[in-house]
């Protein structure tokens, strides 16, 4: 057990970002440690955080979900990492656990926020993507939201991505027919096809994706999973076959928009097919957990399931790893570790 220093780093929201954040809205931080915790409180060093397209939201100074963070305070979000000091019984310095205080080095928190996680079972980052708030997202959004079922055709946008990236393979384990993604890349594309076992894939930037759609999904489609908007959703409404629903997971491509973004054109498609369009909170499907966890680890073990992380190290690079993370740098989940 290393020493607790007198003092830890952690990022600060300083200016809300107008358009695309930048690297002058955020600072780094330095601020005393408690290494004495209060009854019922613990302090965990944080080993891997997570960045995620949600945060962007929390960015604005609006009414949401979920409250935006503050300005001149430290930001906050998933991360896993080993209890140094507790003064709860619960907990035992050497413990594993997740939380929601990532965004710095030590965390201190009320002991009821943070639940053990077992690092023999996975890497303790996969608690941040696969078997985290990402992987849920994903199984909620498709087998919950979706209502899927065995030979529907599956349309999911930003594939490669943290979420994405395991909706269309769960699709496929459960017996889709037919598995069809996009990305920003041609690499991406190839990765979709090649390594998580989609039956088509195309670049969005190639072409309107309308058109690359229904090229893709000839037959139309019965799920689409929106982790995009925009002229995704559109495609996707016009694709859907009588019935067809979407989940709307994301809309990324107008998280940093400065003018509002047209809607769909098409939404009178949705009375004729009878479509249904249903948003996902993945807080809303907690009881899940244990299913999800006990059909993810199967899949993970028995190789049916690929889980790719992209690691950026150091807490100092956090900001950089956010931005990043914007602009489709990763492929599956981003992952910030102050490790190694």
């Amino acid at each position: 057990m290393s020493e607790i220093p007198a003092v830890s780093r952690e990022w600060h929201l300083v200016r809300r970002p107008q358009g695309w954040p930048v690297a002058e809205d955020f600072a780094l931080r330095e601020v005393p440690v408690n290494a004495e915790p209060a009854a019922g409180r613990i302090l965990v060093r944080n080993l891997h955080m997570s960045v995620d397209p949600y945060m962007r939201g929390r960015m604005n100074d609006v009414k949401s979900y979920i409250p935006p963070f503050q300005l001149d305070k430290p930001m906050d979000g998933g991360a896993v990492g080993e209890v140094v000091a507790s003064a709860d019984e619960r907990f035992a310095v050497g413990d594993h656990v997740l939380h929601g205080l990532g965004w710095r080095e030590y965390a201190e928190l009320d002991a009821k926020h943070a639940t053990k996680v077992d690092a023999g079972l996975a890497p303790l980052s996969a608690y941040l993507g696969v078997l985290g708030m990402p992987g849920l997202t994903a199984y909620a959004g498709l087998f919950e939201v979706a209502s899927f079922k065995e030979g529907d055709s599956v349309f999911v946008s930003g594939a490669a991505g943290a979420v994405g990236s395991l909706v269309g393979q769960f699709a496929k384990i459960k017996g889709a027919s037919r598995v069809i993604g996009s990305a920003g890349s041609d690499e991406k594309v190839t990765l979709l096809t090649e390594k998580y076992g989609f039956d088509a894939a195309f670049n969005y930037k190639n072409g309107p994706v309308a058109q690359q759609l229904k090229e893709a999904a000839p037959e139309g489609i019965d799920v689409y999973f929106d982790n995009v908007g925009g002229d995704h959703l559109e495609a996707a409404i016009s694709s859907l076959n009588v019935h067809g629903r979407a989940t709307l997971c994301g809309a990324i491509a107008q998280y940093n928009a400065t003018e509002p973004v047209p809607g769909p054109s098409n939404l009178a498609l949705v009375i004729g097919k009878r479509l249904r369009l249903q948003g996902v909170l993945v807080g809303d499907h907690a009881g899940l957990q244990p299913q999800f966890v006990q059909d993810v680890a199967g899949w993970l073990r028995s190789g049916e399931l690929v889980a790719d992380e992209t690691v950026v190290r150091g807490v100092e690079n956090a900001a950089d790893a956010f931005l990043g993370m914007l602009r489709g740098d990763n492929t599956g989940k981003m992952i910030v570790s102050f490790t190694g």
